[in-house]
């Protein structure tokens, strides 16, 4: 496959300007350092330069639709507790989920893979062969046509460990690491990594909206805000309007719950997708997406999902836990056949999610992902696409450096 141009230094870091307009400076500032450290973590927080520069190929124009999760990469898998008490293994986040080609998602995830070959701690060549594994995985869990999940029984290797240990896992001893204990009462470590001092505005604000919100559920008295920060979290979304709200829950000190309330924003994939003519359902709203999408792709959903409004803006509120974790992954690069288990896994569960999720507004058939898999004409052009995407990822990222370096682009 032919090398994909670049864009011009000046028309990328305007991209990047225009994607975070309206972010908070001091979280914005730590994302742009963040991705300054490695392209792996610079495709995390650019998913909008992704789809623009798309292969001009039937394999990403005319791919099957499926529903998407739209910035898929090995560290966009982990670990959640659901609403029915149980840790499963997923997905876990999906802020740009859309209906788009089937293509997409497993091209992004093999990207990533070669694009952090060193925090998998793996060779260019290694990576490719893991990127191998996961299409081979992928291919034959859409094929077999059944949709699956992941949980304790029936995971394997280091994600069952995983998944053993948080189950197992004391909410005290969680919440000691998130949150002060003095006369009984806690409060949110203001730590300047998991979270900062939110405004007198911004804590009234969510108090008064979850004040709202518990009026609507069984259980008012669970949802008593006790305190309110603004929360660190993740690379894309750094900047957005998010907090950490520590509430009442099962009682002070030690049953007390953690919330995350997110603001939710236009897919990145939506310019790409409008140009291929691709529709999308009529949303009530941008929070209302992502949930809904969120809840057809996992088999269990996720503790106290919900699309919410916050001083009149869409948002989501879920359950940010003790048992969610995102698998870290490079800590497995070392042993190699370890890694092509747990990538192998990550495979299967996109099919499996894609297969879920299938027959519903607009998504192909399982039929029609069956016989998407079986076709043996898009192997080798898929990995060809990855390659290629990881080479212009590592020059988009050296043209970011250079801009941060320069002050051309700052917070």
């Amino acid at each position: 496959m032919s090398p994909i141009p670049t864009l011009p230094a000046t028309t990328l870091i305007a991209a990047i300007r225009a994607s975070n307009a309206g972010r908070d400076p001091e979280r914005l500032a730590m994302k742009y350092a963040k991705m300054a450290h490695s392209p792996f973590i610079f495709l995390r927080g650019a998913c909008h330069l992704f789809y623009p520069a798309l292969p001009a190929s039937p394999l990403f124009h005319r791919a099957p639709l499926t529903w998407a999760c739209g910035d898929l990469h090995f560290e966009n898998f982990g670990s959640y507790k659901g609403d029915n008490r149980q840790v499963y293994f997923d997905i876990n986040d999906y802020d740009e989920a859309a209906l788009a080609p089937a293509s997409w998602d497993l091209l992004r995830l093999l990207t990533s893979i070669r694009c952090g070959a060193d925090e998998l701690r793996v060779t260019a060549e290694e990576a490719h062969a893991v990127s191998h594994c996961c299409l081979d995985a992928y291919r034959q869990a859409l094929g077999r046509g059944k949709a699956l999940w992941v949980e304790r029984d029936t995971a394997g290797g280091l994600i069952k460990d995983l998944l053993e240990n948080l189950q197992n896992s004391k909410r005290g001893d969680f919440l000691n690491k998130r949150t002060t204990l003095k006369n009984g009462r806690r409060q949110l470590k203001l730590d300047g990594i998991k979270a900062l001092a939110a405004t007198d505005q911004q804590k009234s604000s969510v108090t008064d909206f979850m004040q709202h919100f518990a009026a609507t559920q069984s259980e008012p008295k669970f949802f008593a805000v006790l305190d309110v920060a603004r929360r660190i979290a993740g690379t894309g979304s750094l900047g957005v309007e998010r907090f950490v709200v520590l509430v009442e829950g099962k009682g002070s000190p030690d049953s007390n719950y953690l919330l995350d309330l997110k603001e939710a924003r236009p897919s990145a994939m939506a310019p790409s997708l409008a140009e291929l003519g691709i529709k999308q359902p009529a949303w009530a709203d941008k929070a209302s997406r992502v949930v809904a999408i969120q809840q057809r792709m996992q088999a269990i959903d996720h503790a106290f999902l919900h699309p919410v409004h916050l001083a009149g803006q869409p948002a989501i509120l879920r359950g940010l836990q003790p048992t969610e974790d995102r698998v870290a992954i490079g800590e497995w690069g070392k042993k190699l056949d370890r890694l092509k288990e747990v990538v192998a896994t990550l495979g299967r569960i996109l099919a499996w999610d894609q297969l879920r999720a299938a027959g519903r507004s607009g998504s192909a058939s399982p039929d029609e992902l069956i016989a998407f898999a079986a076709d043996d004409d898009w192997g080798k052009e898929m990995l060809a696409a990855a390659s290629a995407m990881n080479s212009l990822t590592k020059q988009q990222w050296k043209s970011f450096v250079e801009a941060v370096k320069d002050g051309r682009l700052s917070a």
